[in-house]
C-alpha cells in the first residue's frame, strides 16, 4: 500500500475561519477560535493520521500589516508556511476581495505547489453571490482549485480533506502515528486561558495579554497547573482581575472546565496576573514566549 504524507499550510486574512477548519479536520480543539481578529498568534501543527496517510496541517496567524514587534513575529510564521508546504490552502470568506499583503498574494499566485482556494462561510450567502465570488477568485488566482465550504457547518469539509489526500505526495510519515500536534501540553493551557480573555475582555486588553504556564504537575487523578497572565500596564492588571477578583475567577472557572475536557482528567488551576511592561515590543520577552525564534 502506498503511503502519502505532507505539510498542508492554511493561510488567509484574519477571521476567515482557518482555525475552525483545522479543528474540523482534526476533530480536536487545537486552535482557539473567537470573533476577534488576531486570535491565532503562533503557527500550530495538527496531525491527522490514517493507515495510508499522514496530513500535517498548519494553522497560521491572519495576514496583517504589522504595527509592533509581536505582529512582525506573527507574520514571520506566515512566511515560513510558504517554505515547507506540499499543498497550500488559501482561505477567503464570502464578500472578501483581496489579501491584505500583496507580497503574500504574489507568492500564492506564483506557487509551484497545488493551491486550494476555499471560499468559506457560504452559509451566510446565496447562490448568485456565490457564483460571483467563484468567478472573481478564479480570475485572481487562476492556479487554484476553488471549493466552496462552510467550516462551521461542516459543509464540504470532508470533500476538501479527500482532495488534500489525493494531492499529497507519496512519502513515509514524518511524525509518530499517535502524535496529534508538535506543541507541548503547556502551550494548550496558555492558549485556552488566552481564549477566555479574548472572549470576555474588550478593546486593547486581549492583545496586551500573554499567558505563561509556569507549573504543570500531572498526578494519577489530577493535573495541577499554575499560570501567569502577563499584561503591559497596571491599569490592565486591575481590569483582568475585576471587582474582588470576579473577572479573573470567571476566566479560571471556564478555562478549567475546558482543560478537563482536553486532558480527560481533573484539573486544579491557579491564575495570577503580573505586569510585564511593553512585552509586545521586547525581543527578549517575545523569544521567551515562543516568538522571534
Amino acid at each position: 500500500m502506498n503511503h502519502k504524507a505532507g505539510f498542508v499550510n492554511i493561510i488567509g486574512n484574519p477571521n476567515v475561519g482557518k482555525s475552525t477548519l483545522m479543528n474540523a479536520f482534526i476533530g480536536e480543539k487545537l486552535s482557539i477560535i473567537t470573533s476577534k481578529a488576531q486570535t491565532t498568534r503562533h503557527r500550530i501543527l495538527g496531525i491527522v493520521n490514517g493507515d495510508d496517510f499522514q496530513v500535517i496541517l498548519s494553522d497560521t496567524p491572519g495576514i496583517i500589516k504589522p504595527a509592533y514587534e509581536l505582529q512582525n513575529s506573527m507574520m514571520s510564521f506566515v512566511k515560513s508556511a510558504f517554505e515547507d508546504a506540499d499543498l497550500l490552502i488559501y482561505m477567503v470568506e464570502i464578500g472578501e476581495k483581496e489579501l491584505k499583503d500583496e507580497a503574500f498574494f504574489n507568492k500564492i499566485t506564483n506557487a509551484k505547489i497545488p493551491v486550494l482556494l476555499l471560499l468559506n462561510k457560504i452559509d451566510k450567502s446565496n447562490q448568485e453571490e456565490l457564483e460571483e465570488q467563484v468567478q472573481l477568485w478564479a480570475g485572481k488566482v487562476p492556479n487554484a482549485e476553488i471549493i466552496a465550504i462552510s467550516a462551521l457547518e461542516g459543509f464540504n469539509v470532508k470533500e476538501v480533506f479527500d482532495k488534500i489526500i489525493e494531492l499529497l505526495p507519496e512519502s513515509p510519515a514524518f511524525y509518530p502515528k499517535d502524535q496529534l500536534t508538535d506543541k507541548p501540553e503547556r502551550f494548550f493551557v496558555n492558549e485556552n486561558i488566552r481564549e477566555k480573555i479574548l472572549m470576555h475582555y474588550k478593546k486593547e486588553i486581549p492583545y496586551a495579554v500573554e499567558v505563561d504556564c509556569e507549573e504543570f504537575f500531572e498526578e494519577e487523578t489530577i493535573i495541577r497547573m499554575r499560570a501567569v497572565i502577563m499584561v503591559e500596564r497596571e491599569t490592565q492588571k486591575g481590569i483582568i482581575i475585576g471587582h474582588k477578583g470576579s473577572a479573573l475567577k470567571r476566566v479560571g472557572v471556564e478555562a478549567r472546565k475546558d482543560l478537563e475536557k482536553f486532558f480527560g482528567k481533573q484539573v486544579h488551576l491557579e491564575l495570577y496576573v503580573k505586569v510585564n511592561k511593553n512585552w509586545r515590543s521586547n525581543a527578549n520577552q517575545l523569544r521567551r514566549f515562543g516568538y522571534n525564534k
